[in-house]
């Protein structure tokens, strides 16, 4: 037993010193500026593989981007970021993401993800909470590519709206179930 605490625990320390040494600059301290133009930037290749999400954001009354999240583990896991919430194109207040997980899992990966807000409850609810935590509080839908064939100005019914973008390494379970989100001074 003590022998397979000391593996998990030497496992634990080679993952968090490698995702130290891997973690992109966006997803560390980045300044308000660096925030904001890599969240526009986000949205313009959303945008342009999703046609859904820009007919999303016309009726959106806040869309929170996350631009670049870091998520790794090996048995422990976490993922992190931080981004912006945009109201009719001017980003008003930059919030952090932050999941933790402990299981079967092993990996780096990094990806971006956006919420459109739909409703000015939702948003409201989103700014009033101390550590927003999604799945919790309004309904959101992940949109997939069938969820996209159905969705139209007629069809929005959820509140939030979420796409996930731009995944890039490799590693198991892919979701932001669980996360929770705070707003950051910057």
């Amino acid at each position: 037993m003590l022998r397979r605490t000391r593996l998990s625990t030497l496992a634990f320390a080679v993952a968090t010193a490698a995702v130290a040494t891997t973690i992109p600059r966006t997803a560390l301290a980045a300044s308000a500026a660096e925030i904001h133009r890599d969240a526009a930037a986000a949205l313009t290749r959303l945008y342009a593989r999703a046609p859904v999400a820009r007919m999303l954001s016309q009726k959106a009354r806040g869309i929170l981007v996350f631009p670049t999240m870091v998520k790794a583990g090996f048995m422990f896991g976490g993922q992190i970021g931080e981004g912006a919430l945009q109201k009719r194109g001017k980003t008003v207040a930059y919030y952090n993401s932050v999941a933790a997980s402990y299981g079967l899992q092993a990996g780096l990966q990094t990806f971006g993800y956006a919420l459109f807000f739909m409703t000015d409850e939702a948003v409201s609810h989103l700014e009033s909470s101390a550590g927003f935590e999604v799945g919790v509080g309004p309904s959101i839908v992940v949109v997939d590519q069938g969820v996209a064939k159905t969705l139209t100005t007629a069809t929005i019914k959820s509140d939030v709206y979420a796409f996930i973008f731009d995944q890039k390494g490799l590693m198991a379970g892919l979701g932001i179930q669980g996360s929770k989100i705070t707003r950051i001074d910057k």
